[in-house]
């Protein structure tokens, strides 16, 4: 491969960077099995070598070995000299209770059901429509709204998929002033906790669909903000709570296309008082050629629920039709940005 060219400080060629970047896929599929087969936490407490796994993994021994050793290769797995394995600190973070969320992560957005909606990127950019529409038959939240186990593995994947946003956010705006904080589709909590957390004056409501909140007790309860956060049920297609102080919507707006977008931002606007503050959650894009995680999730929307990525100025348009006006963009220590905005 070219690894080493870039470690002896030579530069790779273009046309080898490239082909690097086609080859991507082998590994996130090499990380995928690693997480469907639980090796972390088979490895957990000890070294074991693939024949030893190979019973508790339904493996076949020599086969499983390659993957290993191809493990190690990555960094995740170290091999000593009588071929046992055993985790990095990379690989204890694959285990299914390490903080991060990156085990349920993997096993979304490398599972087939994922990868072969992406594979329709073509297709959306051909037709402008879902490709995970075209795959699944369905628009994909109706198709976790029915497999209610991706569902479970979806909420937990925003978790680490997101997971340095909300201490950032948190301390990027200033929630202490307020009162009650809505969050809108705020799936099981992990953002609206981590508020309440930190600025320990305000309250919560969290609302999102029945097969989502579900979920959201667990979390609340473990983070010990039981006697803070209601939870409702329900869509935001219909309804939003009313009476908050501050509505949130996180990576809400970029699911759906210009006319839903709409509808929630409406329904925010009905349920929210005069000196109420909605605070958009989104990776706001740049509008030069800087790079930038949200030009690559952008296609993400495409292809997947078929929403969009948006520059500041699109965002201020989008509020303006809703009835709102964009106040200010926030940045925090991520990707993500704050756009704050009032009723108009």
């Amino acid at each position: 491969m070219f690894e080493k060219n870039q470690k002896d400080g030579k530069t790779v060629p273009p046309h080898a960077q490239l082909i690097e970047m086609a080859m991507a896929h082998w590994m996130s599929r090499i990380v995928y099995v690693a997480a469907k087969l639980d090796l972390a936490d088979h490895l957990a407490r000890s070294a074991k070598s693939a024949e030893q796994l190979a019973g508790p993994t339904n493996t076949h021994a020599p086969s499983l070995y390659r993957l290993m050793r191809a493990l190690a290769s990555l960094g995740i797995l170290t091999e000593d000299a009588n071929h046992r394995f055993s985790l990095t600190s990379l690989g204890e973070a694959l285990k299914s209770e390490a903080p991060g969320s990156a085990r349920a992560t993997i096993l979304t957005i490398a599972s087939d059901w994922w990868v072969n909606g992406f594979e329709q990127l073509l297709y959306s950019v051909e037709t402008g429509k879902s490709g995970f529409e075209k795959i699944l038959g369905m628009p994909v939240f109706e198709w976790l709204g029915r497999n209610p186990e991706q569902a479970s593995l979806f909420s937990e994947t925003m978790v680490g998929f997101h997971g340095r946003e909300p201490p950032a956010i948190a301390a990027a705006y200033d929630f202490s002033g307020f009162t009650t904080i809505v969050d809108v589709g705020g799936a099981t909590g992990n953002l609206l906790t981590t508020i309440l957390a930190t600025h320990p004056g305000p309250r919560g409501i969290l609302f999102d669909l029945q097969h989502v909140v579900r979920d959201a007790p667990a979390l609340i309860q473990a983070r010990g903000l039981a006697g803070r956060v209601t939870i409702e049920a329900g869509s935001f297609f219909e309804r939003v709570p009313d009476g908050g102080d501050i509505y949130l919507l996180s990576h809400i707006i970029h699911d759906w296309a210009e006319a839903q977008c709409n509808t929630i931002l409406r329904n925010c606007r009905q349920a929210m008082k005069p000196d109420s503050r909605l605070l958009i959650i989104e990776m706001v894009l740049p509008v030069d050629d800087t790079p930038h995680p949200g030009k690559i999730l952008d296609l993400m929307m495409l292809v997947g629920p078929g929403g969009q990525e948006r520059t500041e100025a699109e965002y201020g348009r989008l509020l303006d039709n809703a009835g709102f006006r964009l106040t200010r963009v926030i940045p925090t220590g991520t990707a993500v940005s704050v756009v704050e905005a009032v009723p108009l």
